[in-house]
């Protein structure tokens, strides 16, 4: 029962940090951009999903329906769609520090294209889209590049997860020389002393046996000798 308590804790920790991870680096998709618009937007219990509003003027609120940037997009197979919003980050998480939304914007819409003159663009975002809960994932970059078949390389992903492999490498190994420095001795010491208590109890107890045997002799000698 414990072996599968302790492993299912483990998938969950670990299913918890892969999906927070997956939903926060940064992602690349080679798309074409059909349509850019803004659209008033109800935020609801997905709130969680979206930035701050007017994040970076000192005013920011938690409006339940606010006007939100969108950028329409279409893989190369010319039937896979994507939708982004378009909203800066500010100082808030994730740390991408973003408030050029309206330039993004911009951008955005001077590389919309048609079928027959694509442009192809690398929009680099973080986030999750998720049509039943209307959550989109926030663009954050917009890079025209040569043709469909550009494959972006994550470099910030492979340094952020190289950097995590090497500080859970290390605070492994960080516990385990604490463990063999400070907890392991302490057991054993903990482990002596209980040894050492029940043996010293153990004589203790043969002493007493011993004693009473004495005692119980002695008080035989008292006894009278049986009469003829």
């Amino acid at each position: 029962m414990w072996w599968y308590l302790k492993w299912g804790f483990r998938v969950v920790v670990v299913t918890v940090v892969a999906a927070f991870l997956h939903y926060t680096m940064p992602q690349h998709d080679v798309v074409q951009i059909t349509n850019t618009y803004n659209r008033l937007t109800q935020i609801g219990g997905n709130w969680m999903f979206y930035s701050i509003e007017d994040t970076g003027t000192g005013v920011e609120t938690t409006s339940t329906q606010r006007d939100i940037r969108f950028i329409e997009a279409v893989y190369p197979d010319g039937t896979t769609v994507q939708v982004y919003r378009n909203e800066d980050t500010g100082w808030v998480w994730p740390p991408y520090f973003k408030w050029d939304s309206s330039n993004l914007q911009a951008e955005a819409t001077n590389l919309k294209s048609d079928k027959a003159r694509p442009t192809w663009v690398s929009v680099t975002h973080y986030g999750w889209r998720l049509p039943i809960f209307s959550i989109y994932p926030n663009a954050v970059a917009i890079h025209q590049v040569a043709g469909p078949e550009v494959r972006i390389i994550p470099w910030v992903s492979i340094v952020i997860l190289s950097l995590l492999v090497f500080l859970l490498v290390m605070a492994r190994m960080m516990i385990a020389q604490f463990r063999e420095r400070m907890i392991d001795p302490a057991v054993d010491r903990v482990a002596q002393s209980l040894d050492a208590a029940e043996a010293r109890a153990g004589a203790a107890q043969r002493g007493a046996a011993g004693l009473w045997g004495r005692f119980t002799g002695w008080l035989g000698t008292w006894r009278g000798k049986p009469r003829p």
